[in-house]
């Protein structure tokens, strides 16, 4: 799990969010805006879309991050991966017509 601090798109707000992840060889981390298969994406989908610079927590790590949702064949080949190691998420993509978000978080440099 990483905890997701995202501000707020409408009360400016900082909002945490567990979710479960995926992470890259070169330290990306993919969230995925299941939602459990809702209609709907979730709040921290939207909040992220009006601000992508957020705050990520993984163990005793915290580090600030760029959020860019992914589209296309590469937003496909990371979904695919993560549902054939995590069934549930194949689950929730077939309860639902919208297409799940995947959100690539990009480390930023250390000032």
């Amino acid at each position: 799990m990483v905890l997701l601090t995202t501000t707020g798109a409408k009360t400016g707000a900082e909002r945490t969010t567990p979710l479960v992840y995926r992470a890259a060889d070169d330290g990306t981390i993919f969230v995925f805006g299941s939602k459990s298969g809702a209609p709907t994406d979730p709040a921290w989908f939207h909040n992220l879309v009006t601000n992508p610079q957020v705050t990520v927590g993984r163990g005793s790590e915290r580090f600030r991050a760029t959020a860019t949702p992914l589209e296309g064949p590469e937003r496909d080949e990371i979904f695919a991966a993560h549902a054939a190691e995590r069934p549930q998420f194949a689950e929730y993509e077939a309860k639902t017509d919208r297409v799940i978000p995947v959100v690539a978080l990009r480390r930023e440099p250390a000032a």
